[in-house]
């Protein structure tokens, strides 16, 4: 809570009730980054403070001349269906919508700008409206009617909704900006798949093409060992290209592991990594692993373990990955061994980006440490040690 907050808190009269129930929906508003769920908080907690039989929140286009959304509290599923249209800012919700100020009515049906109300609409007296702004923006506006235990909204139910939308707009302000940053994220990643794509799959496929094209053209004079020999080459391209692709789908595939049980995530991260690479997998663990491990333990190394497929998947061209995570007295190991081409140490940074630096930053952060062992041609090992929980 802010010390506006607490200013704001001392200018009102709140009674032993309303000031836990006040903090109660300030936390419910801020405590979500998903806008709709944030929408959604700000009007239930709007009409709880209030004690509003019913309520919405108007949330204007990018004019601000029309309210392109509209949510609501206190209506069922069949009485939505029965009024149908949403309101678009018309009436005395524009009153608000435009005038930018809160109002507060004892019956609305007596206001001349009262119209608009569709013929399956319920029947509404007392009234409440509140601008939600930020910084001299209007991000919506709380319509409140019928009140439950009085004929009217009364001053200081205003100030408290009035109070509550404070924070509701730095919370919606923080949803949308949220929102903005993981829809950048995806651009970001559509764009360097595209990339990966076209230097890679692509390419691939383009020189099969060319390979067939040249196997056409000596078929046609006849040279029949020679077009078997381009053939052959042509189909090894192409079994490349479905491993290359196969490992894009296991990359891009989100996965959820909350840090409980780490040898059933691996179980399930390696069946799937088997599935779409087609390269054996050998799996063991010590039964005493998990248990000595920290969640955060855990999630480390299901991500270590997520990048190190990742690379497998992509670059060793392995037929057969061994996996062991091993327990003692004073540490935990997972390890990772492949029998594919290897590479040289020297260039692995270069070789998997920022895989190898997020799997070093995990282990370091929780005070372990990753080692990756490899020769050209001798298969890689990637080993992440962790210190263990006490127990």
């Amino acid at each position: 809570m802010s010390p506006d907050t607490g200013a704001q808190l001392l200018d009102l009269d709140l009674n032993t009730e309303q000031l836990p129930e006040l903090l109660d929906a300030i936390l419910a508003v801020s405590s979500d980054l998903a806008l709709a769920e944030t929408l959604r908080r700000v009007v239930q907690a709007a009409a709880r403070l209030a004690g509003a039989r019913y309520a919405a929140l108007g949330v204007p286009d990018e004019t601000g001349a029309y309210l392109a959304e509209f949510v609501t509290h206190g209506l069922t599923e069949a009485e939505e269906t029965r009024i149908g249209h949403r309101p678009s800012g018309h009436g005395l919700l524009g009153v608000i919508l435009h005038g930018g100020e809160s109002l507060r009515l004892r019956d609305l049906t007596q206001h001349p700008l009262s119209y608009g109300f569709p013929p399956n609409h319920p029947p509404m007296r007392s009234f409440l409206g509140v601008p939600v702004q930020y910084k001299g923006r209007t991000l919506g506006n709380l319509y409140l009617t019928d009140k439950r235990a009085a004929d009217e909204f009364s001053a200081a139910d205003q100030a408290l909704v009035e109070l509550l939308a404070t924070h509701a707009a730095l919370a919606i302000e923080n949803a949308r900006l949220y929102s903005q940053v993981q829809q950048l994220r995806v651009v970001e990643e559509r764009q360097r798949i595209g990339m990966d794509l076209h230097d890679g799959i692509i390419q691939s496929i383009y020189a099969v093409g060319l390979t067939l094209e040249y196997v056409d053209g000596v078929l046609s004079d006849g040279d029949a060992a020679t077009a078997r020999a381009r053939l052959r080459l042509a189909i090894d391209g192409l079994n490349a290209t479905i491993r290359d692709i196969r490992a894009y789908i296991l990359d891009l595939r989100p996965r959820r592991f909350e840090g409980a049980d780490l040898v059933v995530a691996l179980e399930r991260l390696l069946a799937e990594f088997k599935a779409n690479t087609l390269i054996a997998v050998e799996f063991t663990a010590d039964a005493s692993a998990n248990d000595r491990l920290t969640p955060e333990g855990r999630l480390a190394f299901f991500h270590i373990a997520q990048e190190a497929l990742s690379n497998a998947a992509k670059h060793s061209r392995a037929s057969r990955l061994v996996v062991a995570l091993r327990a003692d007295t004073s540490h935990v190991t997972l390890s990772l061994r492949d029998d594919g081409r290897g590479f040289n140490p020297a260039r692995v940074e270069q070789r998997v980006g920022h895989g190898l630096t997020n799997m070093h930053d995990r282990a370091h952060a929780l005070g372990g440490r990753v080692a990756i062992d490899s020769t050209p041609e001798g298969g890689a090992e990637v080993r992440a040690t962790l210190p263990a929980a006490p127990t």
